[in-house]
């Protein structure tokens, strides 16, 4: 057969095939097309903006709904402080969690003890939840390492910048969870960028085949710093991504403590029983900057975070407490006076923290120094020798200025 006729064969077989799957202008005797249109997601709301309740909420007791409501305004009055601090160069770059408390605290107070949090770079305000004492976190985001070494809590892992690569972490937690037989389930943080990266991929797809214990949550934000949700991914929701690899997802509004609470505690409850994970996506926002290094000005529009700003997920469960004749305006001010001196205490155990050795920073890179790092590290002997000052590292070679 001349190459002229194969094409040609090609081609007409190609066209039949097309025929069968789409029809000839008419619809298909058989489909075997899927579309996101098939993926109905009706998102998962009970606390609306104004403080009233789609159905009833009884999940929490009044005690839970209030100790909730402090860890947010903790977590808040942690985070202002945190900017304030960086903004006077008594701390190294931060990224705020402002607007995402909701995501953050309805999701870690859902966490059993023994279950496990996997963070990203922005649970702050989930560590604080799970009992991370605030001066570890400002110890972490001032460059001390050390702030990690808080043992009371080995079931909460440190704060991992690179993206997703936590997810796999959590997915070989919740296979070593399920090989030992025990009741525990793992809470794995991203953001909707990380959806992007191919260790979410692959995280999800080990966690489907295993039906590893652990839930995903996405807190979609809107905004991988500068790229926006619409240019992240072209799913019409982060949610229905879960449906490839095997199990189920769901989306919540994210600013609703009720609705996250909600659909963790069943999500948890789901990984603890052997049935599989859940990925779960948080609507929410992003208020402030992606970090103190980025200037969202440049490329959001105030309208938009105005709208968001609105929505504020503190402000909403306040309004219900409100309502519900559970809070007043005392009890709000001396919440807020307790939490401001709590973290004032914090920020001082922070500050008094003897500066570490620098020399520490080439002690647990390797067991045996690279002939690159012993340099370097006589660099900063030869340095410190000098000036006689076993802090000061810079005009070093691979340190920080």
């Amino acid at each position: 057969m001349t190459r002229k006729k194969t094409l040609s064969k090609i081609s007409k077989d190609t066209k039949s095939a097309a025929r069968r799957l789409y029809g000839n202008g008419k619809k298909a005797k058989n489909n075997f097309l899927i579309s996101q249109e098939q993926f109905s997601i009706t998102p998962l709301q009970i606390l609306r903006e104004d403080g009233t309740t789609a159905t009833k909420f009884t999940l929490l007791s009044p005690d839970q709904i209030k100790e909730v409501y402090r860890f947010m305004i903790l977590s808040r009055a942690f985070d202002d402080a945190a900017l304030k601090l960086q903004r006077q160069g008594r701390l190294g770059t931060y990224a705020s969690v402002r607007g995402q408390e909701a995501s953050q605290v309805g999701s870690a107070f859902a966490l059993q003890k023994e279950d496990w949090l996997v963070p990203t770079f922005r649970e702050n305000a989930s560590c604080i939840t799970r009992g991370m004492p605030m001066k570890c976190l400002f110890q972490y985001w001032g460059g001390d390492e050390r702030g990690h070494a808080y043992t009371e809590s080995m079931t909460t892992l440190p704060i991992s910048i690179p993206i997703s690569t936590q997810l796999l972490h959590g997915v070989g937690i919740a296979m070593a969870i399920q090989f030992k037989g025990e009741k525990n389930a793992v809470l794995a943080h991203m953001g909707d960028g990380g959806t992007s990266e191919g260790d979410f991929h692959e995280a999800l797809n080990f966690a489907g085949v295993f039906k590893a214990p652990i839930v995903f949550l996405c807190q979609n934000n809107q905004w991988a710093i500068s790229v926006p949700r619409k240019k992240q991914t072209a799913s019409m929701t982060i949610a229905q991504k879960a449906i490839a690899y095997g199990f189920s997802g769901i989306q919540v509004d994210g600013n609703d403590l009720f609705a996250v609470y909600n659909a963790l505690s069943l999500a948890l409850a789901k990984a603890r029983a052997g049935e599989g994970p859940t990925l779960i996506e948080c609507v929410t926002y992003r208020i402030s900057d992606h970090t103190t290094a980025d200037d969202a000005k440049r490329y959001r529009n105030p309208e938009e975070v105005d709208a968001w700003t609105k929505k504020d997920p503190i402000d909403r469960i306040k309004n219900y407490m409100l309502k519900q004749k559970m809070w007043d305006t005392k009890k709000e001010e001396l919440l807020q006076q307790q939490v401001a001196a709590l973290v004032s205490a914090h920020v001082k155990a922070y500050e008094d923290e003897p500066a570490a050795d620098p020399k520490e920073m080439f002690t647990y890179t390797f067991a045996t120094m690279t002939p690159q790092l012993q340099e370097q590290y006589q660099s900063l002997v030869d340095v410190t020798g000098r000036k006689k000052d076993p802090n000061i590292i810079e005009k070093v070679e691979g340190g920080f200025p």
